[in-house]
């Protein structure tokens, strides 16, 4: 074994076998390499392991699934990393937990290898997490939350060495409570088991402890907020996982839970979303009116059917064929910097975001950009606001690509994760084939922006109202619905609806005031239903006015202001990798600086 001792990298190398081929093993600098060799001496296939991607080097024989077994051997290691899986053309790559056992010619061999494997875990990954509080809704989804994690997550984490405090929630709000009144010391993360819906209980809980901590007022629209010095993690197991998708590419238990460990960070914008001088939610995916709002309130009257009642609703609104009147106000992005439509994506590495960081945090290094109070908008909120008046059948706010399974590409290509911006789209009332057409190209390869009823642009707020007489009409309609009110009684609460999460409830309206807000809409119409009961909505009176859908809950209010905050969370994610096949050295060129197979 020859090892050389350097001030910045440790050079490692040996014979070692893998069952029985011999292999020459190699740890340089960020990279341990395993390369074949053959009875002539000549290399084949390398296999490289970035030292960061490795989640642990363990002593003799182990494996773990599908339950932890140890053999105690004197010249034995086993080696797990991330295993990247390559899947079809277009597809995200997901990662998996590989294994490989090495043999060394003796003890002190396999000894020297453990140990210098271990320290340079320790030199290349000082941000991996060490302990972790984990939540989980045991509701949300097919209710499979608890088996994921113990199934799943927890083997993974005990492999890595990461302890864990879990809590299973019973109520709404209880992890944002949780976040906002109990003591962290020691934590390096919070972790969601769920959907979108749990994701935005962590959100808003970190983002208010952050806040509270640095004594800033979350009310105050035009307050500059702390960036977040804890990281989020989400293990995607909810009915909805479109931050999970859009962040990681996948929604993939494994592939979130091996980012986790390995501490990957990703900044992430955020919008607030205030009415007048209250907070009512954040936002990171989308802020719809018009047609998403309506399909969110449609879909909360057929909880019943399952996820299948977003498409039922969704084929429903189309055919009320409703549109909206409002006055748009934005304050237009840089367009130098970046454009919606400049056929870009963000992705693992992004050179756009990477150079917002610099621009919202000028004056700090990477190591304190989330420990001190910082600036960011003292230039950027300069600029002049630009007014859109018109009928509109959808008015969407999104900071990030908002991309899914059934809509790859999203709601916006191109829009970035972390750089200070979010796309506004504004789709203008137009004939029902041409708003099928706009709707059917988010799930295509075609440019859903490239229609004469439909603009896009790169924001940095946007305020949203309505016409006098239409805010007078609203305010008529919602003062009716609260006199029927007055006599109904409330049913039983759905405990899936027990995990809609309506944040702030200290000045924001109560979830009990929400539901009965939606339940009055839908009393507001129910003679006419009663004749039209086969077309429903359809058939009855359009309502004046939409509602907002706010990543996937129901905001009361009509009249609204939003504000991207830059990167002001991070996530333990690293943005959707671009699913490239790696590069496999079959010659076994020792000079590719193990920039070859990832893994066999």
């Amino acid at each position: 074994m020859t090892s050389d001792m350097e001030t910045d990298a440790v050079r490692v190398e040996s014979s070692l076998w893998i069952q029985n081929k011999r292999y020459r093993a190699l740890l340089s600098g960020w990279y341990f390499s395993w390369t074949e060799v053959d009875k002539k001496n000549r290399d084949r296939k390398t296999v490289s392991v970035p030292v960061s991607e490795v989640i642990a080097v363990e002593e003799g024989q182990v494996d773990i699934q599908p339950q932890k077994r140890v053999e105690d051997t004197d010249r034995d290691f086993t080696l797990f990393y991330v295993k990247r899986n390559i899947r079809s053309r277009g597809q995200c790559t997901s990662w998996s937990l590989g294994r490989t056992q090495f043999c060394c010619p003796s003890r002190d061999l396999r000894d020297q290898w453990v140990g210098q494997l271990r320290t340079a875990l320790k030199t290349h990954s000082p941000s991996r997490p060490h302990r972790l509080l984990v939540f989980i809704n045991p509701y949300g989804g097919k209710k499979r939350g608890k088996q994921i994690y113990h199934s799943l997550v927890a083997p993974l984490f005990e492999l890595a060495g990461i302890s864990s405090h879990v809590v299973v929630t019973d109520r709404a709000h209880q992890a944002r409570d949780h976040i906002l009144k109990k003591d962290l010391t020691g934590f390096d993360g919070v972790i969601c088991v769920g959907g979108d819906g749990m994701f935005s209980e962590l959100l808003h809980g970190v983002i208010g402890r952050t806040q509270q901590e640095a004594g800033i007022s979350e009310h105050d629209p035009n307050a500059v907020l702390q960036p977040c010095d804890l990281h989020i993690g989400i293990i995607p197991a909810g009915s909805t996982d479109c931050v999970c998708f859009a962040t990681v590419g996948i929604n993939d238990p494994v592939t979130s839970t091996l980012h986790i460990i390995i501490g990957d960070s990703q900044p992430l914008d955020v919008c607030s979303v205030h009415h007048h001088s209250m907070l009512v939610r954040y936002s990171v995916s989308l802020v719809g009116y018009g047609f998403y709002g309506d399909v969110l309130a449609e879909s909360e009257r057929h909880r019943w059917m399952g996820p299948v009642r977003y498409d039922y609703s969704g084929c429903l609104m189309y055919l009320c064929n409703r549109s909206y009147p409002g006055i748009v106000e934005y304050l237009p992005a840089d367009p130098q910097r970046s454009s919606p439509r400049d056929n870009s994506r963000c992705l693992s590495g992004c050179h756009v975001c990477a150079e917002s960081t610099e621009r919202l945090f000028p004056h700090s290094d990477t190591s304190s950009l989330y420990s001190s109070k910082l600036s960011q908008y003292s230039s950027e909120s300069e600029g002049e606001w630009v007014r859109v008046e018109g009928r509109f059948r959808c008015v969407s706010l999104t900071c990030m690509s908002s991309s899914c399974p059934r809509s790859p590409k999203g709601l916006s290509p191109s829009a970035h994760l972390a750089d200070g911006t979010g796309d506004l789209i504004l789709v203008r009332d137009t004939n029902p084939l041409g708003f099928l057409t706009y709707l059917h190209r988010h799930t295509t390869t075609q440019d859903q922006f490239d229609l004469p009823f439909v603009e896009v642009h790169r924001v940095k707020a946007v305020r949203f109202s309505l016409p006098p007489g239409e805010v007078e009409e609203e305010e008529d309609d919602h003062e009716e619905e609260r006199g029927r009110q007055s006599n109904t009684e409330e049913g039983p609460e759905d405990p899936e609806k027990h995990f809609s999460h309506n944040i702030d409830n200290r000045k924001s309206i109560s979830q009990q005031h929400l539901a009965e807000w939606v339940k009055g809409r839908e009393t507001a119409n129910s003679k006419k239903r009663k004749k039209v009961f086969l077309c429903g909505p359809c058939c009855s009176k359009p309502p004046s006015v939409s509602v907002w859908n706010c990543d996937g809950e129901i905001l009361p209010q009509t009249e609204i202001s939003c504000r991207v905050h830059g990167q002001l969370v991070r996530l333990f994610a690293r943005g959707i990798e671009d699913g490239a096949v790696p590069w496999t050295c079959h010659e076994g060129n020792r000079n590719c600086k193990a920039r070859c197979s990832l893994h066999n």
